[in-house]
This record gives C-alpha cells, structure tokens and sequence, in this order.
C-alpha cells in the first residue's frame, strides 16, 4: 500500500519550486536517502531524498512543472508495506500541512500535554546527515514569528538559516552554539500561539521535561536579549549577520531598510560609520591584556573539514607533478582595460578570469585527455565532451570549488556572467550543490592575495589543475633585444601521472599561452 511523500521545507519563504530533473521513474525500487528528484527555487538547487525503502509508484509532477510545498510529491510503497495509502495521508496532512508542520515531511508534533512541539531538522541538502550550530538568533521564552529566523547553521558547504514554521513562543533550544545537530531529530522546542492541534500519526513524543516548559528566572535573565532586541528579531542574510558579529554589533540594534525592514549590509556599514561618530575623539583605547603560554584547540568542521577529507584522499590516490612556465599577459590585460568599462554600462563585470576559462576550454577540445578522468582502480579513462571548468573561490567558511559548465559552449560574456554568479553565491554561502558536482578541470588564482608559484592538489577525480600566480611587471627583452616592461605571470600545473605525461602538459600549457598572449588568435578558434 502506498505512501504520499510530502514535500517539506526547502527555504525560508519558499512555497514552490519547479521540477527540474526526476532521478528515479515510476516502478523503481529506491533505498532511504537514494536522492529522488532535483529541484530548483529561486535560491538554489535541491536534491530531494527518499524517506524509506520502497517502490516509486507515482510521480505527482512532469519535468518544468511548478511543486508546492507541504503537498505530495510522489508515493511510495514501502518495503515494509506497513503503512496503507488512508492512514498514510491522514498521518502526513496532520504532519506536513502548513498549519501544523514543525519541520520537514518528517517532522511531528510532540507531546500534546505539554503544550509544546519538537522542531525537527528538515533535509538541508544531499547526503548532509549534520551541521553545525553557528548561531541562535532567538532565546529560550522568546516569541517569534512564522517565517522568523530561528537559528543559523552550517553544513559542509554553506551556511543556512532555518525558520520558525509557526507564531509561538520557544520553550527550550537543544543545542548549544559550536554544538552539531542531527538532520530528522529535534532542534528546539516550540509552544505554538494557538495551542497544539491534536493529531492522530505516532509521532515521537517530545523530549521536553513538563518543568522545563517556563525557564527559571535566572536562567532567563542569562539569556534576556537588549530591549530591542526583545520586540523583534532582525531579519537578514547568513551574509549580513555575520558582518554584524565581526563588528560586534548587536544585528537587532540595526534598523533594516530593505523589504520588511530586512537588514543589508549597507545598514550594517551605516550603523558602523554612525557609531564610531558618536564616539569621542579622545577616547583612550584599552590596554591590551598580555598572555604567553597559552593555546587554543578548535574542531574541524564544515567545508574545513570537507576539504581536508577530500585533499588527503587526493594525495594519497593520485601520483601528482608540476610543470610551471612564464606567461606575459601584457596583451591580454591591455584587451581586458579596454573592454572593462563598455560592458561595466551594461552590468557585466570583466575581469581577466573569463578569459583564461575560455581558453583553456580552447586548449582542451585539442588535449581532450586533460579533460578526462580514471576510475578508482585506473582500468578506464572517461572522456567527457563537457567542460566544466572549475574555480577555487576563497570564502569565509574555507575553499569552494564551483565550476562553470560547457565552457565550450558559452561565450566570454557568458563565462563572465557565470564567474560572477558563482564568486558571489559562494562568498554568501548560497551556492547550489549543482554548481559543485561534475567539474573536469580546476583552476585556482593564487595571484590574487599574493605569490607567484604554487604546486597546487587535484580536486580528485579530475586529472589536472593550475594555479595562477599574481602579476608583476618585469623587464624582458623585446624582439630587438631591447628591454622592456612585461606584464608576466607564472602558472604552475599539478597533473594525474597516471595518464598524463610531462610532455603532454608542456603542449598542452603552450597551446593555451599562445590564445592567452595573442588574445584576438581566440576569435578564429571561437565556434
């Protein structure tokens, strides 16, 4: 007997989403967490994963079509068979319906006797199973707001807010700033504005202690927020709130001047600006309290801890080696200038990175093995006819890799365009899972903070990178031998030895210098 799976909450604010890619059909037999199908908001990409072992028995929506949230998906018949189609959608309305969710599809009400309801962890992305707590943006016996952002956390590759799902007062938060908190069990506790409505599913019973229910008085005068603070919370991006605490601001002090008073970051910049004047001149700053000795331990997690993962299994699998050359990009940045300010008019942002995107893709429809990756065992080599070029983009919560895919059909303002989208995306913590799966070959500019040569490591299961060093105008000389100044810059090239070889890389590196150096040699190549 089947099951409606009912779409949950993948967003604050987000009440649909458009159907962008079924991974399973109808009669497929699909296990717990198996991702079911690809969803696009318009925040980001979201991979939706099964809830239970079974068979696919009907999917409610076409590719394109437009999802609501809190209705069903598709059905499921579950290995089990425990569950019959009646009791099913009766237990999911009183679950999933917006009026009573406390979560995702998943998410139950919790002891009716007490008042309250558990929230539970909704899916936050493909195979995330924990994050960690970055930061309560509300107190225990604080009221909020449906839609209110309750708590900011972070995964292993973004940070997310997660909001209330109802008008309530939260009773009790179960974990504490650095702590790591578990997808599909309870995050806080909450005693919604109009009483718990009674429902008929098992749901687990809620883990809060009647006596806990009020907070003592002194444990709420720990947590009492500023007076402002207590009338109603900020609402704002992961982006902004963290602007605030690196200034040391109370964000609920700020007064937002965007849609329903949101906070930006110009109010954050203003409220800054605004208090140093306040300020006296001759404040005496204090004295700074001397220590030796000491030492600090911190775990590591999020995308540090990706990333650690993901370089040692690189490293220990792939036997890496470095090429590096000098390249003079004098023509190239001269090209760059010129064309700077004409597209600035019509709101695309050219930098030089496009350019070296472009080319490579160049370069590789003539070096497809550098294109290519091997399988765990080194028995085959796939080609792929897709340039996904990737970028190492450098952001607060450690090194993401998006990549802008089928370079080789995009043009430069294209590439431009999506360089942009995901610098930005990524720097804000918003960037979709989409933009990091399936890149073929990486490039990372090192030359922006300084350095001119690097051995950079595979972003396994690729089989080559660059680094590009920063710039520097050095005396060269000219086809007369006269010295002049040259914009130079040196690459240097990690490459997979088990099918790449040394003179490969070094035709390959030269092929992409003569597009980079004589930058109009792209437009004959340009298909």
């Amino acid at each position: 007997m089947s099951k409606d799976f009912i779409l949950p909450d993948i967003g604050e604010g987000i009440v649909e989403c458009e159907i962008v890619e079924w991974l399973v059909a109808e009669g497929d037999e699909v296990k717990e967490d198996q991702p079911v199908v690809e969803v696009m908001t318009d925040k980001a990409m979201v991979e939706i994963p099964a809830k239970d072992d079974g068979v696919v028995e009907k999917l409610y929506y076409s590719k394109g079509d437009i999802a609501k949230v809190h209705e069903p998906l598709f059905a499921i018949n579950p290995a089990d068979g425990s569950s019959d189609n009646d009791v099913a959608r009766a237990s999911d309305a009183s679950e999933d319906a917006p009026e009573k969710t406390t979560g995702s599809a998943d998410s139950t009400n919790g002891d009716n006797s007490a008042g309250t309801t558990d929230f539970i962890l909704p899916d936050i992305g493909e195979g995330i199973v924990e994050c960690e707590i970055v930061e309560w943006l509300v107190s225990e016996g604080d009221e909020v707001k449906e839609d209110q952002p309750v708590v900011e956390v972070m995964t292993d590759k973004a940070t997310v807010e997660i909001p209330a799902k109802d008008d309530g007062t939260v009773v009790k938060l179960y974990h504490k700033k650095g702590d790591i908190a578990e997808v599909h069990k309870p995050l806080f506790a909450l005693k919604p504005a109009g009483g718990v409505q009674e429902s008929g599913s098992n749901a687990p019973q809620s883990h809060v202690e009647p006596e806990s229910k009020t907070p003592s008085s002194d444990s709420k005068a720990e947590a009492e927020p500023p007076a402002k603070a207590r009338q109603g919370k900020a609402i704002a991006s992961p982006a902004v709130r963290r602007l605030a605490r690196e200034n040391d601001i109370n964000i609920a002090d700020v007064d937002g001047s965007g849609k329903k008073g949101r906070v930006l970051k110009q109010d954050i910049k203003d409220f800054v600006a605004g208090d140093s004047a306040e300020k006296p001149e001759t404040a005496a700053a204090p004295a700074a309290a001397q220590t030796t000795g000491g030492t600090r331990t911190e775990a590591i997690r999020g995308v540090k801890a990706a990333m650690a993962k993901q370089m040692m299994k690189s490293v220990s699998t792939i036997p890496h080696f470095t090429y590096a050359d000098e390249f003079d990009v004098t023509d190239l940045i001269a090209l760059r200038e010129k064309l700077k300010e004409q597209y600035k008019e019509k709101g695309i942002r050219l930098t030089v990175m496009p350019f070296f995107i472009k080319a490579l893709s160049l370069a590789l429809k003539e070096f497809p093995i550098m294109n290519a990756q091997v399988n765990e065992d080194c028995t085959e080599i796939t080609y792929f006819d897709d340039h996904n070029i990737g970028m190492a983009v450098d952001t607060k919560i450690g090194l993401l890799v998006p990549n802008v895919k089928q370079v080789q059909n995009k043009s430069i303002i294209d590439v431009a365009n999506e360089v942009t989208r995901l610098t930005q995306a990524s720097r804000e913590g918003k960037l979709p899972q989409a933009d990091m799966k399936q890149g073929t070959i990486s490039i990372s500019n090192i030359g922006v903070i300084g350095g001119t040569v690097a051995t950079p490591i595979i972003n396994k299961p690729e089989a080559a990178i660059v680094a590009l060093g920063k710039v520097q105008e050095l005396p060269r000389f000219d086809a007369n031998g006269n010295v002049v100044a040259r914009k130079i810059m040196t690459v240097s090239w990690s490459g997979d030895h088990r099918i790449i070889d040394g003179g490969t890389i070094a035709r390959f590196n030269k092929r992409w210098q003569e597009f980079l150096e004589d930058p109009t040699s792209m437009l004959v190549n340009m298909v």
